[in-house]
This record gives C-alpha cells, sequence and structure tokens, in this order.
C-alpha cells in the first residue's frame, strides 16, 4: 500500500514539474487574429499576455471603430488563447493522473 502511495506522490510531483514546464512553454506560442478587414493586428501568447497590437493610420481617425475593433480583436485573441492553454495543460495533467477507472468520463 505504501509503495503506491509513494509511486502515486512521485507521479504527482512529476506531474507538477511537466505542468510547469508547459506554463514557461506556452510564453513563447504566439497567436495572432486580425480585425475585419485587417485594420487591426493582436499577438498574445497562449498563457493571454498581449505582446503587440499593430493599428492600421485609417482607424486612428474613428475611435469607435478602433475601440470596436479592440475588443472584438482582443476577445478572439483570448478566447483561441484561452483553448490553446487549456488544451495542454489537460493534456499534461490527464497523463500524470493516476489510472481510476470511470475518471476519464468525469474529466471530458
Amino acid at each position: 500500500m505504501f509503495g503506491d502511495m509513494m509511486g502515486m506522490m512521485g507521479k504527482l510531483k512529476e506531474t507538477q514539474e511537466k505542468v510547469k514546464a508547459t506554463k514557461e512553454r506556452l510564453n513563447s506560442v504566439f497567436i495572432e487574429e486580425t480585425s475585419p478587414e485587417d485594420l487591426l493586428k493582436v499577438t498574445i501568447t497562449a498563457n493571454r499576455d498581449i505582446k503587440s497590437i499593430e493599428v492600421d493610420d485609417s482607424l486612428l481617425s474613428d475611435k469607435e471603430k478602433l475601440e470596436d475593433y479592440l475588443v472584438i480583436t482582443l476577445n478572439k485573441a483570448i478566447a483561441k488563447a484561452t483553448n490553446v492553454n487549456e488544451t495542454e495543460l489537460a493534456a499534461v495533467a490527464k497523463e500524470g493522473m493516476p489510472d481510476i477507472p470511470g475518471m476519464d468520463s468525469f474529466l471530458k
């Protein structure tokens, strides 16, 4: 029994290290999203840190359109980054889970 417990604790520690490494790696995974008409481009990491925003000069004279494009484009980029982030972290976490019958259906 203690051997199983020690093995599980070791696997848990290994999984925690893999999750940490995955989070660090996701800082270098970039997601780019563009607005309608490609007048605005946002680049963020899979950890949802904004890295750059490029604005076409034509948007500078239309504050309302610029604001709308920022909201739309940032939300799309964040949704994509969240999907990548959650998928990657879930894969690492699932890999480190002990083999418990019925757990697969619970995690879906």
